[in-house]
C-alpha cells in the first residue's frame, strides 16, 4: 500500500464529495484529495469541524473546497435532492463520492440493544448512504470516469459478538456496494469498498478505550489506498472490497 506514488495531478479538475469530512479518515481523505488537485465538497454535521478542514486545505494552497452541513440522522429525500441540485449548479458534475460517515452505536449484546439505537445506526450507516447515492448518481453519470467508495469494516465481513447494529450495518454496506457495482458494470462509474482496519480515530478509541493508540496506523498512512482507488490508476478495479492491511495492490 505504501509503494503507490500518485502523480501530483491525479485528481485535477475532479469534484469529490466526502461524508464525515470533519474528522478522522474523512478529514484526512479530503485534504489528500485536495492536495492532488480535486475540488472537494465537505459534508458533515458539525460546522466548526468542517471549517477546520476547510482552513487546512486553504492553507495548503489546494483548490477552494465547499462546505455542506448535513446531519445524516435526520436528512430527508428533499435535503439530498437539494444537495444534488446545488452541486449541479456549481460544478456541473460529480467525479467521486466517498462514503465515510458512520456511527458506532453502543457495543452490547443484540438482546440489550434498543430499537431506537438500532434504527439510528442503520439510518446513518445504511439508509443515508442509499439516499445520498441515489440522489447523486445522475451527477456521477455526467463524469467521464466516476468513483464511489464505501467504507467497510472487518465486522462487516465476519460478525462479532456485541458489535450488533454496527456490524449489521457494515454487512449491509458490503451488500449495497456489490449490488450497485453489478448494476453499474458497463457504465462510467466504478464502485468499491475499503476496510481501513485498526486506525487511530476517535471511533476506534470509543470502541477500544484501553488500546494503545500509538500501535495503530494513522489516517495518513491509509491515503495511498484512498488516492489509488479514487483515481484513474485503479480504473480496472470494480466491485471489490479491499482490506487495507492485506492489500498487495502496490507491491
Amino acid at each position: 500500500m505504501l509503494n503507490y506514488q500518485p502523480h501530483k495531478t491525479l485528481l485535477r479538475d475532479k469534484t469529490i464529495l466526502i461524508t464525515g469530512a470533519g474528522d478522522g479518515i474523512g478529514r484526512t481523505a479530503a485534504k489528500a484529495y485536495a492536495a492532488y488537485g480535486a475540488q472537494v465538497i465537505l459534508l458533515g454535521r458539525t460546522v466548526p469541524k468542517l471549517e477546520s478542514t476547510y482552513d487546512e486545505i486553504m492553507q495548503e494552497g489546494s483548490p477552494k473546497p465547499a462546505i455542506v452541513p448535513m446531519d445524516l440522522k435526520g436528512a430527508s429525500e428533499i435535503h439530498y435532492q437539494s444537495l444534488a441540485e446545488t452541486i449541479l449548479g456549481q460544478f456541473g458534475k460529480l467525479d467521486g463520492l466517498l462514503h465515510n460517515a458512520a456511527v458506532l452505536g453502543t457495543l452490547s449484546p443484540l438482546e440489550h440493544t434498543s430499537k431506537d439505537l438500532f434504527d439510528e445506526v442503520l439510518q446513518v450507516n445504511v439508509t443515508a448512504q442509499f439516499q445520498l447515492t441515489k440522489a447523486l448518481l445522475p451527477l456521477l453519470r455526467k463524469s467521464k470516469e466516476a468513483t464511489i467508495l464505501f467504507t467497510s469494516s472487518g465486522v462487516g465481513q465476519q460478525g462479532r459478538a456485541h458489535w450488533g447494529a454496527y456490524s449489521i450495518s457494515k454487512f449491509a454496506t458490503e451488500g449495497m456496494m456489490q449490488v450497485l457495482a453489478d448494476e453499474l458494470e458497463h457504465s462510467s462509474i466504478r464502485v468499491n469498498a475499503i476496510n481501513p482496519g485498526a486506525t487511530k480515530t476517535k471511533m476506534r478509541l470509543s470502541a477500544f478505550p484501553a488500546e494503545d493508540q500509538n500501535l495503530l496506523q494513522t489516517t495518513e498512512e491509509l491515503m495511498p489506498l484512498y488516492l489509488y482507488l479514487m483515481g484513474k490508476d485503479s480504473r480496472h478495479i470494480h466491485g471489490a472490497s479491499i482490506n487495507a492491511k492485506d492489500s498487495q495492490l502496490f507491491d
